[in-house]
C-alpha cells in the first residue's frame, strides 16, 4: 500500500494547468464580445431614437404652422419653398407666401436634423374639416424610415 503524505501531493500540483488557463481565457473572450455586441446594438438603437424623436418634433412643427395659417390649405402642398422676409423683415405676408417660407423652413430643419430628411404635405379639401398628412422621411441604416400624421384644420 502506498500512503501519500499530503504534503508532498501538494508539491507536485501548484497552480493551474496551460489547458485550464486556455479554457478561462476563451470563456471570458465569448463573454467579453458578447457584451461589445448589446454595446453596439444600444448606440444603434439609441440613434434611432434620436431620428424619431427628431422626426416626431419636425411633424410637430409642421402640424402647428399649417394650424396657425389655416387659410393656406393646398399652398401647403407645394414642394420647395421661398424666403418670403415673412418673420424678420416685418413684410406683411400673404398665406400662400407664408406657406411658402414655412415650406423653405421644414426642408431646411429635415436636412438638418435627418439622415436625407424630406418633409411632404399632402391637403385634402374634399373633406370637412380639410385634412393635411404629414410625411417625415429619412434614411438609416440603408433603410426608408417614416413618421406620418393626419391632421384636420378648421377655417379653410
Amino acid at each position: 500500500m502506498l500512503i501519500t503524505h499530503p504534503i508532498a501531493a501538494a508539491r507536485r500540483q501548484r497552480g493551474f494547468s496551460l489547458v485550464e488557463v486556455l479554457i478561462a481565457l476563451v470563456i471570458m473572450s465569448v463573454g467579453m464580445l458578447g457584451i461589445a455586441g448589446l454595446y453596439v446594438q444600444s448606440m444603434q438603437a439609441g440613434r434611432t431614437s434620436m431620428f424619431r424623436h427628431h422626426a416626431v418634433t419636425l411633424a410637430g412643427d409642421v402640424a402647428d404652422r399649417i394650424r396657425a395659417n389655416p387659410t393656406a390649405g393646398a399652398a401647403y402642398a407645394v414642394v420647395g419653398g421661398a424666403d418670403n422676409n415673412c418673420v424678420d423683415m416685418g413684410v406683411n405676408c400673404s398665406a400662400p407666401q407664408m406657406a411658402s417660407h414655412d415650406i423653405l423652413l421644414w426642408t431646411d430643419q429635415a436636412a438638418d436634423t435627418l439622415p436625407a430628411g424630406t418633409v411632404t404635405i399632402t391637403f385634402d379639401g374634399a373633406v370637412a374639416p380639410p385634412t393635411y398628412l404629414i410625411e417625415v422621411e429619412w434614411v438609416e441604416a440603408g433603410e426608408n424610415m417614416d413618421y406620418t400624421i393626419q391632421i384636420p384644420v378648421r377655417g379653410t
